[in-house]
Parts: structure tokens; sequence; C-alpha cells
């Protein structure tokens, strides 16, 4: 799966060096950052000569090849965006990931600046790119119909999406692991939490590589692919425990990057064509992309498969069967998640500490938030219980989310939405949220029904998809942890109750002294 490049400047993770070293000091880490420089810089040059060859070789035989092929006309794409239709996700998923990309982890690649750090004696004449040829480009003739055509395109992108991702994985060892390992910029223990399990991925990937290459026949199709898929499949099991690493990895990196070496390294990286701009976490982030990307990939290839065809019965189960890894790779990262960031968590008070925030398997989302004050808060949404917090980092530059007054139960909940353009009346808004246009905009409100400690909270959103993302999670994990609780409440009555009395416990829930009550047992 490709990686979208952008041109959106990047925030600088480090300041300068202080000014009151002594002449002495400061000689010998210039000394030791040059050397190093000078390092990183051959074994980059080496790498980029390597793409400038491979390139060049390319485009030789671009040139070399026939012009006047005889092929039967077909429509072709650059890639399958013509060929795969969106596919419809459970709103859930939709949320998380939405909330993921424009709240949560902001990972997107952005350029470093372009100064370089000494002059090169050598420039990457060519920036390494990816192949967009397609399954109709490697055949020179063929009778297929153009149902048949498009699921050899479709099968041709799986094959073409596990060598990209070979490469990848393989050039991440090779210009990233063991060059910061061998010049010391981190240990070996930092290097491993970082990296995970990802150099065991690769011969993974090898393996279904070299099975799908055997299906192809001497015309360069590939007939029954169900029965391949359905016995490799499950080797995919090793992406829980590289996912679930993921979150730790990347906060880990983030802190990293914060030393004068590490961000130079990575920067050289960046600057050189092998990275295609990319960032190291685009990079450890592919395996991911690629594990949600393979129920599309046998959609397609199954809404092109013909009546009758050997895959006709295994593709069904092939699907069923992916579609059950990326379910519960999705569910243990994201009790991963929740663990790491309860972890983080510093509470200024006894009181803040919730069984609800302990109890929590997960969380709907967590992202930045505004208060009535114009504040910057970090908010997060757990199973059971909405948290604010206030970033920050203990002596080891370690984030972590200092708890912000006082959590709130979801199933106590109560989320009043802000119209945009509504007026600011009272001082609760005024200044803070309207910036002197006097207007409110991509506000809300959530108060507690039934604790006195927790006061009305009313946050602005960045902008209004944001917003809504929000409100759609707090409606629902208010939802979900209501029925939770009347569920509870149902299986602690006497089993001799009478059912015509089961009623009152519904009622109970209306009842916000009952309600905190049962929830603080």
């Amino acid at each position: 799966m490709e990686v979208e490049e952008t041109s959106e400047p990047r925030t600088s993770w480090f300041s300068g060096s202080g000014e009151t070293h002594s002449i002495c000091d400061h000689a010998g880490k210039k000394r030791k950052q040059d050397s190093t420089t000078e390092a990183v810089a051959r074994i980059l040059e080496d790498e980029n000569e390597e793409a400038d060859g491979e390139m060049m070789s390319d485009l030789v035989n671009d040139s070399e090849e026939p012009s006047n092929k005889r092929v039967k006309p077909v429509v072709k794409s650059n890639s399958l965006t013509g060929v795969i239709t969106p596919v419809k996700t459970p709103a859930l998923k939709r949320i998380s990931q939405s909330i993921s990309r424009s709240i949560s982890f902001r990972t997107e690649a952005r350029p470093l600046p372009s100064t370089p750090l000494r002059a090169r004696t050598k420039a990457s004449s060519f920036p390494r790119r990816r192949s967009s040829q397609c399954w109709s480009d490697t055949v020179e003739s063929h009778d297929l119909t153009a149902k048949e055509i498009k699921r050899q395109e479709v099968i041709y992108e799986l094959t073409q999406g596990e060598r990209q991702l070979i490469d990848d994985l393989s050039l991440v060892k090779k210009v990233y692991y063991e060059p910061m390992l061998k010049l010391d910029i981190m240990t070996e223990s930092e290097l491993g939490q970082i990296f995970g399990t990802l150099d065991s991925l690769i011969p993974l990937h090898q393996d279904l590589l070299s099975r799908l290459e055997r299906l192809r026949g001497s015309e360069k199709t590939v007939g029954e692919v169900g029965t391949t898929l359905m016995d490799w499949f499950p080797c995919l099991d090793a992406y829980v425990t590289y996912c679930c690493n993921q979150v730790g990895a990347k906060a880990l990196l983030d802190q990293k990057k914060q030393e004068k070496r590490v961000e130079q390294f990575l920067r050289l990286c960046q600057e050189s064509s092998f990275s295609r701009k990319l960032d190291l976490w685009n990079f450890l982030d592919l395996p991911r992309s690629r594990l949600v990307k393979y129920p599309l990939l046998l959609r397609e290839i199954q809404k092109c498969t013909p009546p009758e065809h050997p895959d006709e019965d295994t593709l069904p189960e092939a699907l069923e069967l992916i579609q059950s890894i990326v379910a519960e790779v999705n569910k243990k990262t994201g009790e991963a998640e929740c663990q790491f960031y309860r972890r983080g968590l510093v509470y200024l008070e006894e009181s803040q500490r919730l069984p609800e925030i302990q109890q929590s398997r997960f969380l709907y989302c967590h992202g930045e938030l505004k208060n009535n004050k114009g504040q910057r808060l970090h908010v997060f949404l757990f199973e059971l219980a909405l948290v604010l917090t206030r970033p920050g980092e203990d002596r080891e530059g370690a984030q972590v989310f200092q708890v912000y007054r006082q959590p709130l139960p979801n199933a106590l909940i109560n989320l009043e939405e802000i119209p945009d353009g509504e007026a600011a009346g009272g001082g609760s808004f005024r200044g803070a949220f309207t910036g002197g246009n006097d207007k409110v905009k991509n506000c809300f409100r959530v108060s507690s029904r039934g604790r006195s400690k927790a006061h009305p909270y009313s946050l602005q959103a960045n902008d209004s998809f944001s917003k809504q993302q929000w409100i759609t999670c707090l409606r629902q994990a208010i939802v979900q942890s209501r029925d939770r609780t009347s569920h509870t409440s149902q299986s602690q009555l006497p089993p001799q109750a009478d059912p015509d009395l089961y009623h009152i416990a519904e009622l109970s829930l209306s009842s916000d002294t009952e309600m905190a009550d049962h929830t603080s047992r």
C-alpha cells in the first residue's frame, strides 16, 4: 500500500545547542557529531547510488521495449483506483479510523528542511519511484473477457504489493536499524522497542510472494488463488504482537527524536532518494496498512470471479478468515493502546482514580480539545469513562498525561451540542472560544448527572469534522455504558424476584442518586 506524501512543513523536534558549554566540550561534541554525520552520509550515499542504478536499469529497459506490440485493447489504469470500489465498514470502525487520522495520531509524512548538513560530492540523479505497471503491461496478447482482465489486474496488484512491502521492510532494516545500532545512535534495547518484531514479517511475506508467483502460468495468468490464501492467512497472527507494540514504539520514537543525533540521522535518511520523502514511522506503519488491505483485495477478486470457478467456494471462506484475523488484531491493538495510555495517567487526587478507568478495555477516541479558558487539553474517551488531561513529560522525557479535574463515568454523562453561530452569552465562552467574533463554533458541553464533584465541561474541537466525530463517539459510549449498567442491574436481582417487578430496575436508571450509588460499587 502506498503511503501518501505531503509537502506540509514539519515541526522541529529540538532546539539549538546551549552556548554555555566550554570550548573543549563543544569541540569534542562537534567532532563526534561530524564523524557521525560523515558515517551516516557514506551509508546513505551507497544506498542512493544503488537506487540510481536500479532507476537507470528501469529506464534502459523501458527504452528497449518495442513500441509496436500488438495487444488487445483494454482499459488500463495506473492503480486500482478505478478497479476497487470503496468498502462499507462498520460505523465504529469508520469512527475510530477518522478520529485516528484527524485527532489522535498525526503521522503523515512531512518533509524536513532541505538545508544539507554538508556539501555532497554526488547528488542523486533520480528519486526512487514505484512502478506503475499493470498486469496488462506484462502480456503481449490475450483473449480474456473484460471481467477476467479485471480479476488478473487485482491478483497482480496483490502480488506487486507483497513485493513492494518486502522491499520496504528490507530497506528499513538495512538503512535504519543496522546503521543506528552500529553508530550507537540508539541502544539495542531502544531499537528493539521501536522496530518490534518487524524483522520476522519479511520471511512471512516472502513466503506469500513465492506462492503467488508459482500460481502464474505460462500465459502469465493466475487461475485458482483462494486455496493459497486460505493456507497462508493464519500466518498473519504474527501481526498481533507487532501491532500491539506500535503504540509504545511511536511514543518512544517521538521521545528519541528530541535528541540531536537521532534527529540528524532521520533527517539525512528522509532527504535521501530511497526514502521517497517518507519518515521512519511511515515505513514502520506499512505492515498494518497492508493487513487492512487484504479484505479489500479479496472482495474485488471475488466480484470478478465467474460462476463455477474453482475460487467460487474458497474465496468467501478466505475472506471470512482474513476479516476475523483483522478484527482480532484490531481488538488486541485497542486493548494495548488503552493499557498504554492508562499507565501514562498522573492523578493529582485519589478521588480521580475512577474504577471505570481501570475497567475500560479500549478507547473510543482521544485527541486535543480546548476548554472554555482556551487551554489545550488532551481528552481520552475510554470505554467507560471520559478523562480530561494536560500533556506533560516525566523526568526521563517520556510523555505523561496529568488528569485535569474530575473524570466522568460514561453512563452518567449528559451531552449537549452547542450549535455553530450561537451567541456567546455569559462568560463561559466569551473570549476564549469566540476570538472576538462573539460567535461560538465547534463546541459541545458534557456534565455529570450524579456526581457533585464533576463540574460541567465546555469543550471546543479544532473543526466541524472533529466535533462531529467526538459527538458521535460520545453518544455511542453513553448508550453502551448505560446498556452495560442496565444489564448488570438485572443480573444482580434476586433469583426469586417477581418478573412483574423487573421494570423497577429499568426505572432506577433515571435516578441520579441510585445511578451514582450503583456505579461507585
